[in-house]
């Protein structure tokens, strides 16, 4: 019986439709048992972890693995059906593009999934951010479709010396047309690799402009001041410029300085004790560290002060000082303390003498 079994099967796999038909029937049901078997029991191991990542993840794995089994089993059989070099070759060809476009859409997909989900905990990672999520995705996106190109022209054994020249010279070309965008797109990307400031901070841009960070983009970064006025500065501008990040800290709180001159002969402890008594009534200020005054230096007019004060958030910089300035100047006239300001004497050594205005004048002749 096993003899005849397998001369039947001898027989019938002689004939190359049937062999055909062997090859697809293989390639669908071991399909469809990784669907089937494989599929769930990764699908129960998922459910162990806390993140949906992998649930995600897998959900863009099996139609990939699925089709790449079939597409596999066709391939295959259409090689054991055609016996011609040249028709193999191109079935070879097709069967490796097709593969390379199934995993290129995944890798994509899987892409988009992870650096969403990193966006989200933009707290943990800093190189990127909710706000810069389209640009790592679009240089993700750029990166994997360069790769699948070079894989199916490799496929369909094309020579890549010509292309990776003509890319080489439109490449310069295009450097040099777009400099400045390069710049700024260059800059974006060192930007957030070395991340000075994040979305949310406070930053200062060359000691002249000074808001809170709203957007980084792919060409520039957006700050929104206290006037309430966007401002767009290119990426390459602040490549090059000295930033002062007001919030990178471990907290949000920063210190606020106010100079203050008072007269000579000034009672330095009476001003110490009124200084600070000021400085303890202003509001938004930070409870959990006290003020503190600094006798600064003997000036050329004035003895120098230096009021220092914790604020709670740097949006408040401006209303601490405002209201500090204007507690200490009460202060200090209720105090009766001079507040010197800057003035000259001027010293005559001798008046003119008397006489006539032309007195001493050279005479000229008429």
């Amino acid at each position: 019986m096993i003899e005849q079994s397998r001369l039947w099967l001898d027989l019938h796999l002689q004939n190359q439709f049937w062999r055909v038909g062997l090859i697809l029937g293989v390639a669908l049901v071991l399909a469809l048992l990784a669907r089937i078997i494989l599929v769930p029991f990764m699908n129960r191991l998922s459910r162990r972890t806390a993140s949906n990542l992998d649930d995600r993840v897998l959900a863009q794995l099996w139609p990939a693995v699925f089709r790449t089994i079939l597409l596999q089993g066709v391939h295959i059989a259409t090689v054991d059906l055609v016996r011609d070099t040249s028709i193999d070759n191109i079935v070879s060809g097709i069967t490796a593009t097709l593969m390379v476009l199934i995993w290129g859409r995944f890798a994509v997909n899987v892409g988009a999934i992870i650096f969403r989900k990193l966006s989200d905990n933009a707290e943990r990672f800093a190189w990127i951010q909710p706000q810069t999520l389209p640009l790592i995705q679009f240089i993700y996106k750029v990166f994997t479709f360069g790769l699948m190109s070079y894989l199916i022209m490799a496929a369909w054994h094309i020579d890549l010396t010509s292309w990776l020249a003509s890319a080489g010279v439109a490449g310069i070309a295009l450097g040099f047309a777009a400099k400045d965008t390069l710049a700024n797109f260059i800059s974006g990307i060192f930007i957030l690799a070395d991340a000075p400031y994040r979305v949310g901070q406070y930053i200062i841009i060359d000691g002249t402009t000074r808001g809170v960070v709203t957007e980084i983009g792919m060409r520039s970064t957006r700050l929104l001041t206290r006037d309430n006025v966007e401002i767009t500065v290119p990426n390459a501008v602040i490549g090059n410029a000295k930033i002062v990040n007001e919030s990178s800290g471990p907290s949000p709180r920063m210190r606020v300085r106010v100079d203050v001159g008072v007269a000579y002969g000034s009672d330095v402890d009476q001003i110490k004790e009124l200084l600070l008594g000021c400085a303890r009534e202003v509001d938004y200020t930070s409870s959990d560290q006290e003020p503190s005054v600094r006798f600064k230096a003997m000036g050329a007019s004035s003895l120098d002060f230096q009021v220092l004060v914790w604020v709670k958030h740097p949006a408040f910089r401006g209303r601490v000082i405002d209201e500090l300035n204007t507690r200490i100047y009460k202060a200090l006239a209720a105090a009766g303390v001079e507040i010197p300001f800057p003035q000259q004497d001027v010293h005559v050594k001798s008046w003119p003498t008397t006489g006539s205005p032309n007195e001493g004048a050279p005479q000229t002749e008429k």
